[in-house]
């Protein structure tokens, strides 16, 4: 099946990159700096050989716990809002502070559901990336935690990237877990599962593979992932999750290395 990932990757140009609470923060809450500094000097790489970058990254509630102090997730609406707005802006400074020691301008995207789903803002969410894509600026998404409600919530950044890949003609759609990819059954629980390397479609064996919800700083598990995978395969954009763990995974993928889950895309 290696085959099947070197070909399609010959074709792509538009890379988005999904990175999750387990890979950008400790257990605590507070951020892992040495994830971020080789999470950055990866997508820097890509970049340099020519591919569009685009980084859908959570973590905001965690800085903001650093920086208010608190020892644990918050649980109220409100507190979650009010470290989210503290920490939108402690994640991006550390970005824009690492990636310009790279020679990369980013640019902060704060997103609602609404840019997804209304007509006249999807539009206009779709020339923006274009405009900033074509500057050759790396785009850095998250949703805006500090405004948005239940009502007009994306919920989770797996199902945002997903989106955001439709909306900009994405090729390619990278999860960075705290897991190798999907496995037949719970590795956590079951010695013996073993890792899926490629799905071609996804079933409702595939989706009951995927069990319940994540990591207790995130708010996406596998099955937000498997969901994730339905939308991109769909819009005919191919789908990996990978272990954001392994320092060099994503040159890894981009090299075609069978790693981590790939999810085949539709044919459009």
């Amino acid at each position: 099946m290696t085959n099947l990932r070197k070909d399609y990757l010959k074709t792509i140009q538009k890379i988005i990159v999904k990175v999750g609470s387990s890979t950008l923060t400790y257990n605590n809450g507070l951020l892992n700096l040495s994830h971020i500094e080789h999470l950055v000097r990866q997508l820097a790489d890509i970049h340099n050989q020519g591919y569009s970058v685009v980084l859908v990254s959570s973590g905001a509630i965690g800085a903001g716990m650093g920086k208010l102090g608190l020892e644990e997730r918050p649980k109220s609406i409100p507190e979650k809002q009010a470290a989210a707005a503290v920490g939108q802006g402690i994640l991006m400074h550390m970005y824009e502070k690492i990636f310009s020691e790279y020679g990369k301008t980013v640019a902060q995207v704060l997103l609602t559901k609404e840019d997804m789903t209304n007509e006249v803002r999807r539009e206009n969410a779709h020339n923006t990336f274009s405009a900033l894509l074509n500057q050759n600026v790396i785009p850095i998404i998250n949703e805006n935690d500090a405004v948005v409600v239940d009502e007009i919530k994306v919920g989770d950044n797996d199902t945002l990237s997903a989106l955001v890949s439709e909306l900009i003609k994405g090729d390619l759609l990278i999860l960075m877990s705290d897991i190798d990819g999907l496995y037949d059954s719970d590795p956590r629980k079951n010695k013996d599962a073993k890792l899926i390397s490629t799905v071609e479609k996804v079933t409702e064996e595939i989706e009951a593979c995927a069990g319940g919800a994540g990591s207790n700083l995130g708010t996406g598990g596998m099955a937000t992932k498997i969901n994730a995978a339905k939308i991109s395969t769909a819009s005919g954009i191919s789908m990996v999750i990978v272990n954001g763990d392994n320092a060099e995974v994503l040159g890894k993928v981009i090299s075609g290395d069978e790693v981590g889950t790939w999810f085949k895309a539709d044919v459009k």
